[in-house]
């Protein structure tokens, strides 16, 4: 018996059969006498219907009325589910997240959790309830509903688990765990047993759609052991967790992430301090950069790329267009037909070698590489788009043949 956490995602709970299901999985965990929160997201596209029907009101609506509208798709489903799970004889109650205790900063649309105040959640759980949360949502100082952006559920359910030190936070999806590649897409992908929370980290940082990559750094950060499975079948997961008992794979997985521009800044003045000035107005508008590249410099010039989102380079343009005029009439070329494709796997560092097998396998497809980034425990690559699929493809085979 223990305290278990569980997330649903808005494919498991997008009808009424599948609402069931879930209920279903809930109270058979209850029912071993296990105390059970269950986070639970929007059902099925309810989020992107809700964005279309803003967009059929204002072309450009505010932030906060934005999260005032999108947290309503939460609400609809945890109602559902404790209903169903009602209609199933089993105690149940439904809270939204600020009923929850969810305090969030004031960044609308993407809020980060400052604290849970989780005396709510423990009075219910005291009273043998089966507590269904809103995920994706919080209360801010000003008593506002915020939302923690794009796959903030996941955030949710490990927030509640580090707030109550549950024994275990499982996360249900549509596939069985972690798999080495996209399973839908590449035949020969293996699902892992078990993943450190760093590999898993970089997986979903890169590309991997499984789990949100700020649920796993809180994960790691409170030590909450994860379990990725799925809400269909009735088999094990894949174990997210500090240290991976089995010998270290070479690599975890392969990940394309399609959402990335190519900027490239042409005939930046060769002088200190421009780099700086260049990623500090970009960071002072919240806009992530990945892999960078400086030319050497010549004639007293330089020439700089980096990648960005795809949704955030109409506005990195114009940052670096606005902010400094060291950049007067420099050439900004912008590219969203690149796809970066990653190798993950902790056992790359103690193996020599892994960037020339993945080059390889691409000089053998005749695919070409355009930039490069690397760390300890990944391998990146910048290609063209119409090359992706196939780029995964060949880099799995080269490191994980199919049996």
């Amino acid at each position: 018996m223990g305290l278990i956490v569980q997330k649903f995602g808005g494919s498991s709970v997008k009808n009424a059969e599948r609402v069931m299901n879930v209920a279903g999985i809930v109270t058979e965990t209850y029912s071993k006498g296990n105390d059970v929160v269950v986070v639970v997201s929007a059902q099925g596209d309810t989020t992107d219907d809700l964005i279309e029907k803003a967009a059929e009101i204002s072309s450009k609506p505010s932030a906060r009325e934005m999260d005032m509208l999108l947290t309503s798709g939460e609400q609809i489903s945890v109602a559902l589910l404790a209903m169903a799970i009602e209609s199933l004889g089993f105690p149940v109650i439904s809270l939204l997240g600020w009923q929850a205790g969810f305090q969030t900063d004031s960044t609308y649309g993407s809020a980060r959790i400052k604290s849970i105040k989780a005396d709510r959640l423990r009075a219910e759980i005291g009273r043998r309830n089966i507590v269904v949360v809103a995920g994706f949502q919080g209360l801010n100082k000003y008593d506002d509903l915020t939302t923690l952006g794009r796959g903030g559920s996941d955030t949710s359910a490990v927030a509640i688990a580090a707030a109550l030190h549950a024994d275990r936070c499982q996360i249900f999806t549509d596939v069985e765990g972690v798999f080495t590649a996209d399973p839908r897409k590449i035949p020969g992908a293996k699902k892992l047993q078990e993943i450190t929370y760093d590999e898993m980290l970089e997986l979903a940082t890169l590309g991997a759609q499984v789990l949100n990559n700020r649920s796993v750094e809180m994960a790691k950060k409170y030590g909450i052991e994860l379990e990725v499975l799925s809400s269909y079948k009735r088999v094990p997961g894949t174990i997210v967790k500090e240290v991976a008992t089995m010998e270290k794979m070479l690599v975890r997985g392969v990940t394309k992430d399609t959402d990335v521009a190519r900027l490239s800044i042409i005939g930046v003045p060769d002088i200190p301090g421009i780099a700086f000035k260049i990623f500090s107005r970009l960071a002072a508008r919240k806009i992530n950069v990945d892999i960078i590249l400086q030319s050497v410099g010549r004639d007293n010039t330089k020439d700089i790329t980096f990648t960005v989102g795809k949704a955030n380079k109409d506005s990195a343009i114009e940052a670096l267009r606005s902010s400094f005029t060291e950049l007067e009439g420099k050439d900004i070329i912008c590219d969203t037909e690149v796809a970066k494709i990653s190798v993950v796997g902790a056992g790359m560092e103690s193996h020599p070698g892994t960037a020339a097998k993945m080059f390889e396998a691409l000089y053998e497809s005749d695919i070409n590489i355009q930039m490069i980034s690397t760390s300890e425990i990944k391998i990146s690559v910048l290609i063209d788009i119409a090359d992706a699929d196939r780029a995964v493809n060949v880099i799995h085979k080269a490191f994980i043949p199919e049996e």
